[in-house]
């Protein structure tokens, strides 16, 4: 079998370094592309050195464009299973072990490790899709609410672990390298159920999450997450349109979504920083994109 692990990294060289330390510990890995997209801070530098690694350097086209080129070199090369992550995530020494023994189930097109952060089980993964009723979320049955001690089959999970079999990238294709950041793991996650691959939750193939939010300051951690919730809103518009069963879903449940921000500017704004009155032509914007399917770096 032949696996090979696909990295994407922006800015983070003290975390990527720990992610190679943490990678190289696994076995049987054959190979591990860095996908760099146009770091900075010295990353080009450092993984230039690095004799065991594949490495692609690109210009920043967010994490949907880095698993993109990660996972399409990676096809290109043959791979059996694609593990694909972050630079903010280290996989434990047996976690690429304890993934392999549910390789064998030709149903199963992606096996998603359990996360920790701080020692503690952290987890946005979910059992069930809801794509008929507007003003409950896309995202149902959410493990975060349940104590997993064996595998579960679920139908979503993150780019952080998520290890895909070759014969979901054939018939899937590739991630949405349009959506830039946020929703494209979940829209990867709905093409491969929807193709009719099971996506099984392994809480004993362990993973640690680095927290970067050390702040409890709201205008701080908003301010630093701004330009996030813009394309937060288009996205998860995108997906209810594009994959809602109903017009409620397709148009409401977005509406629904960005009549929150603009309530928080509104309130806001007034007595911060982090949001102005420009920001609600922004918050339409972004959900009249999602509507319209138009997606890409936002200018």
């Amino acid at each position: 079998m032949k696996i090979i692990a696909v990295v994407v990294t922006y800015n983070r060289l003290e975390l990527l370094k720990r992610s190679m330390d943490c990678l190289r510990q696994n076995k049987p890995l054959s190979d591990i592309i860095v996908v760099n997209n146009g770091s900075t801070d010295g990353t080009k530098e450092w993984l230039d050195k690095q004799d065991d690694l594949t490495v692609i350097h690109q210009s920043n086209v967010g994490g949907s464009g880095g698993f993109y080129t990660g996972i399409e070199a990676a096809y290109a090369q043959n791979a059996d299973w694609i593990w694909c992550m972050d630079d903010d995530v280290f996989p434990r020494a047996d976690c690429l072990e304890n993934l392999l023994p549910y390789t064998g189930d030709k149903t199963v097109g992606i096996l998603a490790p359990r996360r920790l952060l701080e020692g503690k089980v952290f987890t946005n993964d979910f059992c069930s899709y809801n794509l008929t009723q507007p003003f409950r979320s896309m995202y149902q049955d959410k493990l975060a609410k349940r104590e997993v001690t064996a595998p579960v089959e679920i139908v979503g999970t993150a780019f952080e672990g998520l290890f895909v079999r070759r014969e979901v990238v054939a018939a899937i294709g590739l991630p949405n390298k349009e959506l830039f950041i946020f929703c494209d793991d979940t829209d990867y996650c709905l093409r491969t159920v929807l193709a009719g691959y099971k996506i099984l939750y392994i809480p004993q193939a362990l993973m640690d999450k680095h927290k970067f939010f050390s702040t409890d300051n709201w205008k701080e951690r908003n301010r630093k997450k701004k330009w996030k919730r813009f394309y937060q809103v288009r996205n998860s518009t995108y997906l209810n349109h594009h994959y809602g069963k109903n017009w409620a879903v397709r148009y409401l449940r977005g509406w629904h979504g960005v009549l929150g921000y603009m309530a928080v500017v509104i309130g806001t704004c007034a007595f911060t920083d982090v949001y102005q009155w420009s920001d609600l032509a922004k918050f339409w914007r972004m959900y009249r994109d999602g509507i319209r399917e138009r997606l890409g770096i936002m200018k």
